[in-house]
């Protein structure tokens, strides 16, 4: 029988809302310890531990006064004391893929807030390893003045980039 771990994303100290727990299979053996329940391969996060989250109050018909406007994510963006909490309990589901001190990672947005991603779901941040995260920038501008000048619409890059965004511009025909 698989045991289910709910990890609290440390609501309390934080102030997260119930939607900000995560809820993974604990993986144990009886041969050593648990392992990590969640991985990253080549840069992308674990689908199961973060599949990426939208917000509700970003849609199609309110992108010019949320994500087309310049300064927006400002507004939105959770406090660093909030996302490096999140980052600690999240390297322990990730485990130290990219060495054990945390600068070598962002808590990053997997669908990003230029594309109306949640600020704050558990669900939709997680502990990027640099370099790619720097790279990932470029995509979520690109993504983002596509959306803003119509050449895509909103739905289908949030699915693309919380895919692969390795691979988001090319899928959605922008390259």
């Amino acid at each position: 029988m698989k045991k289910i771990v709910v990890i609290p994303a440390l609501a309390a100290g934080v102030g997260l809302a119930a939607s900000a727990f995560m809820v993974v299979p604990a993986l144990a053996s009886s041969a050593g310890p648990a392992r990590t329940a969640c991985h990253s391969s080549s840069g992308l996060p674990d689908g199961h531990c973060t599949p990426g989250a939208t917000w509700s109050r970003v849609t199609q018909g309110n992108i010019r006064s949320t994500i087309c406007k310049s300064g927006w994510t400002a507004t939105i963006r959770p406090s660093e004391s909030y996302t490096e909490a999140l980052k600690r309990t999240q390297l322990g589901l990730y485990g130290d893929y990219a060495g054990n001190k945390l600068g070598n990672y962002e808590e990053d947005h997997l669908i990003p807030l230029e594309l109306g991603g949640s600020p704050t779901s558990a669900r939709n941040l997680w502990p990027e390893a640099h370099p790619s995260s720097y790279t990932k920038d470029g995509v979520e501008s690109t993504l983002n003045h596509a959306v803003c000048d119509g050449r895509v619409k909103l739905a289908p890059a949030q699915r693309a980039i919380a895919r692969n965004w390795e691979t988001a511009e090319h899928a959605l025909g922008l390259r």
